[in-house]
């Protein structure tokens, strides 16, 4: 997968995208980031990228002219896989405008975007973007919550996260991110290591037993007691077989 960024602040991704599993992803060709710098896409001696709304009012907005140059720019120079030239709109490539207006980010939309081999990203910056950008550019709109960030930054490094750790082999085991919270619209159940006592503290006798099926059995159980207790409105829209129903009314009726 090929993901651009375009932003103002582009030495703020390095320090986060070079470590860990997204620097192994990129070593082993899953993975490429593209870094974006809007500035160089503007124009004049002081190569301005914002400017105070129309009409008045506090703060600044980015122009649309350095966007769509930057976003023009970055497209003639791909190609699809097809070697067919990409142009906006297309849904093959799709532009993600990051904004506390847009579609809340959940695992699902992660999936969905997983399946694409392109992303660009578009990083909002003060207060927001020139209207045009959206109705003429953007081909998405997505919100990490329901909170306002300086910019959006620290969003697109969210969506990359998420969404790398989908891309088949990122992970090393081929079902790891299935196992996830919100993968299968439950939260994770708990997860223990050695020692086998810790403070007196004991892993649960079922993990030590050895026997897969009650483990199994077990850990679904416990994803879904942490969901109910924790997070009981994704129970309204996970699959749940006709056991996980009968052990959430034990729940709902007081028995552990």
């Amino acid at each position: 997968m090929h993901i651009d960024i375009l932003t103002l602040f582009p030495e703020m991704f390095p320090g986060y995208l070079n470590e860990s599993i997204l620097k192994r992803a990129q070593a082993a060709g899953l993975l490429h980031i593209g870094l974006h710098n809007l500035r160089n896409y503007a124009t004049g001696k002081h190569r301005i990228t914002d400017e105070p709304p129309y009409g008045g009012g506090g703060g600044m907005v980015l122009k649309p002219e350095p966007i769509f140059t930057a976003v023009e720019t970055i497209i003639a120079n791909l190609q699809s896989p097809k070697e067919e030239r990409l142009e906006i709109g297309d849904w093959r490539l799709p532009i993600i405008l990051l904004t506390p207006q847009g579609r809340p980010f959940t695992q699902k939309v992660a999936q969905e975007l997983a399946q694409h081999e392109r992303l660009l990203l578009l990083c909002g910056r003060y207060e927001g973007v020139d209207e045009r950008v959206r109705q003429h550019l953007v081909t998405d709109e997505i919100s990490i919550g329901d909170f306002v960030l300086t910019g959006g930054e620290l969003a697109a490094m969210v969506i990359v996260d998420a969404v790398a750790r989908l891309i088949p082999g990122v992970l090393g085991a081929e079902d790891a991110a299935e196992e996830d919270s919100h993968a299968t619209g439950l939260l994770e159940g708990p997860h223990y290591t050695r020692p086998e006592t810790f403070r007196s503290w004991s892993v649960p006798e079922v993990l030590r037993s050895g026997h897969a099926a009650n483990i199994i059995r077990w850990r679904r159980e416990q994803a879904l007691r942490r969901t109910w207790q924790r997070r009981p409105d994704l129970l309204l829209t996970a699959e749940l077989s006709e056991e996980d129903r009968w052990f959430l009314g034990k729940l709902a009726a007081g028995e552990r």
